[in-house]
């Protein structure tokens, strides 16, 4: 077995050999240790120049790290010929070869959804994430998202609160986990879900390989919801990777004021499902929602004249004096105690968000 994953990762960890000439390999001479056995010119056949790349790359010691990680506990490493491989991305037009995983690599055959927005999402959007998650996690279905801050991290915390499952797929090598400010939710991922990765270890944070692993994070699910994004988000390249997949795509609406809210609304004039609550998606998705939540939203606390002049998008303090006819001094002591009960939250530049 340690011989046939030496094969795999040797063809993976050249470099200049990718994914779509990989498979290539694959498909003319069947596993990569008959890609090896066949020869230098037999190779060049189907991969031309690159042959030589296959043949003279000295890939021994980054075989052994990978087959030294995949002996620890925990660790595995994935391949197309597996029969732990997820069914889910065998059906994309650029499957990875091979996946690195840390956790329960069985979940990635799971029901799922992916939940994705902004690195820098608003208090409520994170709330909002993290609601959504935890409704849809009840429900039976892996929440898949980035590890990215924002609306990533909150969605696998919202899963994991629920005590349901959650799938992180990186951009990084697997043995490094990035953000450094997320280390701690990805340790928790790995102990009760599982983080995914295509990149050979050692792999750092480069920009153009976040793009890449989208098309597995909306691979892996039945669908994607989009919670925040600005126009330019990533998140509407795995938007647009759904799309071309045959995923669903959903998409929720924010205030027209809000530049988070942008993105999601170009999403639903593109036809995305504009979705209210975690039911509309379960619905969709011809899934049941948890018993105990019939409806994914709690009762409305009472709401109190400040919340209510704030209304749903964020407002500045100089507005809120000309909207309540408070007093500065009186209405910063109402925002700061509608602050500590979590009603609101205090944005950049000194505007206001509701948060229930």
């Amino acid at each position: 077995m340690s011989d046939d994953l030496a094969a795999w990762l040797r063809l993976t960890l050249v470099p200049g050999i990718g994914g779509e000439t990989q498979r290539k390999l694959l498909a003319a001479f069947g596993l990569p240790s008959a890609v090896f056995a066949a020869g230098r010119l037999a190779v060049r056949s189907v991969a031309g120049d690159r042959a030589d790349a296959l043949f003279d790359f000295a890939a021994g010691e980054a075989v052994d790290r990978g087959l030294a990680w995949a002996a620890e506990d925990s660790h595995h490493i994935v391949t197309l010929a597996d029969p732990d491989y997820p069914p889910a991305l065998l059906g994309i037009a650029d499957p990875p070869v091979l996946l690195y995983v840390r956790g329960d690599p069985a979940l990635l055959s799971r029901p799922s959804l992916a939940i994705v927005g902004s690195r820098n999402a608003t208090p409520q959007g994170r709330r909002t994430a993290a609601d959504f998650a935890r409704t849809l996690a009840e429900a039976g279905l892996a929440i898949v998202s980035g590890l990215a801050l924002g609306i990533d991290a909150a969605a696998h915390r919202g899963a994991l609160d629920a005590g349901g499952a959650t799938i992180a797929v990186i951009g990084t090598g697997a043995d490094r986990l990035y953000p450094a400010r997320n280390r701690d939710l990805a340790l928790e991922i790995a102990g009760h879900g599982a983080i995914v990765s295509e990149f050979p270890l050692g792999t750092p944070a480069v920009a153009h390989n976040f793009p890449r692993r989208n098309r597995i994070i909306s691979g892996l699910a039945r669908g994607v919801l989009v919670v925040e994004a600005a126009p330019e988000s990533g998140s509407l390249i795995t938007a647009r990777l759904a799309g071309e997949q045959g995923r669903e795509v959903f998409a929720i609406p924010g205030s027209i004021h809000s530049p988070l809210a942008r993105g999601c609304h170009r999403l639903i004039r593109d036809g995305a499902k504009l979705v209210e609550t975690a039911r509309d998606v379960l619905e969709e998705l011809g899934q049941a929602a948890p018993a105990a939540h019939p409806v994914a939203a709690a009762a409305t606390p009472s709401e109190p004249p400040l919340l209510a002049a704030l209304g749903h998008a964020p407002c500045s303090f100089d507005e809120l004096v000309e909207r309540t006819g408070m007093a500065p001094e009186n209405l910063l002591a109402a925002l700061l105690e509608l602050e500590l009960a979590g009603r609101l939250a205090l944005l950049p530049g000194n505007r206001y968000q509701r948060l229930d």
